[in-house]
């Protein structure tokens, strides 16, 4: 197809912001025009869940890009307004204030929302979730004042607002309603590890439980009974039990989707003329020869980049491992590739002193690593995942051999 020469940008995220910037990058020179929900320049989500919280980050170190960016790169912003229809035919994108905005290539990098809990006192007000930049400064405004909150969910979010809490001196609890932490995204040594991390911190879990419903007084919570008819007295209950797409724009426009706008490898949807990234695509993951719908800044700036060649002609990026990242107290979580049940597992290093790694084997494949505070088993399991190289098992587990010789 011919290079367009007016982009439009349609969320004002990270992934929206990163694919404006690397546009230009790129030698991109025609129009770009960001349309953004929130009221401020595209900015980092990631420290929403930690330094935030902490009082460690502000809204200027979260930035993208300084607010001369967009000026001088001569992107144009639309903040504060919300794309509510597009129409393929004449291609416009209709916005909630009656404008329309043309485009040659459209982008849909609209993210993904809290998934909401279903529960008696969901709609209280301080019943809480933890998605953008206003509703992380109304979680900091609870944090600062002490006493205890509930968090729903033992996920990576549940976990990563427990550990901020607790540095903050704040009681907390976390329910699950799986019989174990992160049983969706994590081995169980893993798993019980942070469990094991947590109680260590005073952080109290109530597993294998389900929520009945929120006590409340004056229209907010203060207390969360269970089925066992236990009742936790809180100040707060944090929302943390995942996220869906938000795709249905891309769903009324009649693009294919499956929790997801379905996309190829470079990003382009069924509409050759509409791309989508970050947490509302689900895409192709070569390694793995399957498709997948990834939440994590190193998605989305993969697929920035794939949306940026194509654009610009240059030769498609190479398929990237997936990685993700998590920061707890002073522990840093790595994982490269896909965790997937049913391989071998082989554990290097020590779970008690904090420091391991979790290879994830088919036969002698390596597929996946989870790495506690051990940076070297990462970057090397990262790079043999890409590689697709095979791996001696027996040797895996031994500190006294270096990463670099169990490659077969």
């Amino acid at each position: 197809m011919d290079r367009p020469q007016r982009v439009v940008i349609v969320g004002g995220g990270q992934a929206g912001g990163a694919t404006a910037a690397l546009l230009r990058a790129y030698g991109f020179d025609g129009a770009i025009v960001l349309i953004g929900e929130e009221p401020g320049l595209p900015y980092e989500r990631p420290p929403l869940s930690k330094a935030w919280l902490k009082g460690q980050a502000d809204a200027d170190s979260l930035l993208l890009k300084p607010a001369g960016f967009y000026e001088e790169q001569g992107i144009d912003l639309l903040l504060q307004r919300t794309a509510v229809t597009i129409d393929r035919v004449a291609r416009t994108v209709g916005l909630d204030d009656g404008r329309m905005v043309g485009y040659d290539r459209l982008v849909l990098a609209t993210g993904s929302r809290a998934r909401r809990i279903d529960v008696h006192g969901h709609d209280l007000d301080n019943v809480l979730y933890l998605r953008d930049q206003a509703d992380a400064e109304r979680l900091k405004a609870v944090l600062s004042t002490g006493g205890r909150i509930v968090i729903c969910g033992g996920g990576y979010i549940g976990l990563e607002v427990a550990a901020a809490a607790r540095d903050l001196g704040v009681e907390v609890t976390v329910i699950e309603q799986q019989q174990r932490l992160l049983a969706r995204v994590a081995s169980e040594p893993l798993a019980a590890f942070f469990l094991r991390h947590h109680l260590d911190h005073g952080v109290d879990f109530r597993l294998n439980a389900q929520i009945t419903t929120f006590v409340q007084e004056d229209h907010k919570v203060v207390g969360v009974a269970l089925a066992t008819g236990e009742l936790l007295p809180c100040d707060a209950v944090v929302i943390g039990i995942g996220a869906v797409p938000q795709d249905g724009l891309a769903i009324a426009a009649g693009l294919e989707c499956d929790d997801g706008v379905i996309v190829d490898g470079s990003a382009c949807t069924s509409d050759p003329c509409i791309f989508a990234i970050g947490d509302v695509s689900r895409r192709p993951v070569v390694l793995y020869d399957c498709s997948f719908r990834f939440e994590s800044v190193p998605n989305l700036i993969e697929q920035a980049k794939q949306v940026a060649a194509a654009f610009t002609g240059r030769p498609a990026p190479r398929p990237e491992t997936p990685w993700f990242w998590s920061d707890q107290y002073d522990t840093k979580l790595q994982i490269a590739g896909m965790v997937c049940r049913g391989g071998a597992l082989v554990i290097r290093g020590d779970e008690a002193q904090n420091r391991f790694a979790v290879f994830h084997l088919k036969g002698n494949r390596l597929m996946a690593v989870e790495a506690v505070n051990s940076p070297a088993e990462f970057m090397a399991g990262k790079k043999i995942i890409a590689d697709c190289r095979h791996v001696c098992v027996d040797k895996l587990g031994d500190l006294d051999v270096p990463m670099r010789d169990m490659i077969i």
